[in-house]
């Protein structure tokens, strides 16, 4: 017979307002931790929620060690990555992209009037966000 209540804390929900509060304050930096697991329990992965503004890109920059997964909720987004961000594609809801640790990258909204929703997991809690200066190339290679 199981014991009782022993996975009583095994899973654990944040709710859609918490998060939609967090990333579209007005004083916000367009992200919302879900579970950084800093307190929560665990020991690795960050899960979190990014919006990118209309017209706006995240800048040149890399995670370090973390391996990276976005997934677009809602919008879309050029994705360029490389030394001079010289390689780029296009995603939109429910494309999936997987960062490799130490790929240069910038998220851009392709939109005018609508933010653009990532959830992002990295492969550790840490917050490694390294920006980068780059000698951006103008017209990167398309990647399908």
């Amino acid at each position: 017979m199981a014991e009782s209540g022993k996975w009583r804390d095994g899973v654990a929900i944040v709710r859609a307002p918490t998060i939609d509060a967090q990333v579209h304050a007005p004083d916000g930096a367009g992200r919302a931790t879900a579970f950084d697991f800093a307190g929560t329990g665990a020991e690795r992965t960050w899960i979190g929620r990014v919006s990118v503004r209309p017209g706006a890109n995240t800048g040149p920059h890399h995670h370090g060690r973390h391996e990276v997964l976005v997934y677009v909720i809602s919008g879309r987004s050029e994705i360029r990555w490389g030394d001079s961000l010289e390689f780029a594609a296009e995603i939109g809801a429910g494309d999936l992209t997987y960062f490799s640790p130490y790929v240069p990258h910038q998220e851009r909204n392709l939109s005018d009037s609508e933010p653009v929703e990532f959830l992002v997991v990295r492969s550790d809690s840490e917050k490694i966000a390294i920006p980068l200066v780059a000698a951006i190339v103008e017209h990167p290679e398309l990647v399908a």
